[in-house]
């Protein structure tokens, strides 16, 4: 089981963050975190590198739903999204909420992951 879904649009990594955010949105996921890798990296290393973006999306009632189900459940969250562009597509690749509670070992967490990863992946469809 791959521990990501992943899509490529034909569109750069601004308007792809923008499509994959909208999509989130409508699935009930807003953004409470957004790191710029290349950004970081110019200015912490003075390092060129490619627009790669990592996104933190949440659901509040899920998250409510998950910490309820498993207290330390907040070591795994938020859902990331990660985007990179190169030769002006952009790969956007969602976590896969399943393979990641398998170590979690916890069937609530399961079923709740389902749910959310049937969120996610219909908001990557949408793109």
């Amino acid at each position: 089981m791959n521990y990501y879904t992943n899509k490529t649009v034909d569109t750069d990594i601004e308007k792809a963050t923008e499509l994959i955010k909208a999509e989130l949105q409508k699935e009930g996921f807003g953004i409470v975190t957004q790191f710029d890798v290349n950004k970081a990296l110019k200015e912490k290393l003075d390092l060129d590198f490619r627009p790669y973006r990592i996104l933190g999306a949440c659901n509040p009632p899920f998250a409510l739903k998950s910490i309820n189900a498993e207290d330390k459940i907040g070591t795994l969250l938020p859902c990331n999204v990660m985007l990179q562009e190169e030769n002006g597509k952009t790969e956007i690749a969602i976590i896969n909420p399943v393979a990641m509670m398998q170590s979690v070992e916890n069937d609530e967490m399961l079923k709740i992951a389902e749910e959310i990863a049937e969120k996610l992946n219909k908001a990557l469809s949408k793109v």
